[in-house]
């Protein structure tokens, strides 16, 4: 009965999102004794132990991984293909529901957790033409009016605003460091 109720897919997926509320979305009432005594209690401590670390270990693989489906499904294969403790297709199962439900939120948090700057949360710009200049060679020149808004992670509620002015040969300049960011990152995830 323990190693059937251990394989149980529910008990797994209950498991897993228990892990992740601990682990990833900071709820840490969620402990081993907590787990077993509502998702195992009929689990002895050693058998428990051993399935916790077990899926403590794959998911922490998914996640350092940020596996996409497909790399999910080829990681899963292999478990299942193991000689000792091999993964059943049921326990594959409750990790591919956790999975799908779950990827995104767990990335998203992660991303939250290593924002420790400021963040651009939107761009806004227009194209302005001079009617009126105190010297005629300004007239009919164009600019860019650009505005942005930056968000503080600490401080959620309160954005900052910066608005400033390009003419054409500055937003040249902007544009090219763009392009060079661009490319070095290109660069980096290539290798």
């Amino acid at each position: 009965m323990t190693n059937k109720m251990a394989t149980n897919a529910k008990n797994i997926s209950a498991l897993l999102t228990g892990l992740a509320k601990r682990n990833y979305y900071n709820e840490p009432e969620f402990t081993d004794d907590f787990l077993k005594s509502q998702i195992f209690p009929d689990l002895s401590d050693e058998a428990y132990a051993t399935l916790l670390k077990r899926c403590s270990n794959y998911m922490k693989n998914l996640v350092s991984a940020d596996m996409d489906f497909n790399q999910l499904e080829a990681f899963l294969t292999s478990q299942m293909k193991r000689r000792e403790a091999a993964m059943t297709e049921e326990e594959a199962s409750a990790y591919r529901k956790f999975w799908k439900v779950h990827k995104n939120k767990i990335h998203d948090t992660l991303v939250s957790k290593t924002n420790w700057n400021n963040s651009l949360k939107k761009v806004s710009w227009r194209i302005d033409v001079k009617s009126q200049s105190k010297s005629a060679e300004n007239i009919n020149e164009p600019s860019a009016i650009v505005e942005l808004q930056i968000e503080n992670p600490e401080e959620s509620q309160k954005t900052e605003v910066v608005q400033f002015e390009m003419d054409e040969s500055r937003l040249a300049h902007v544009l090219q460091n763009m392009k060079d960011i661009e490319d070095q990152i290109v660069q980096y995830c290539q290798q």
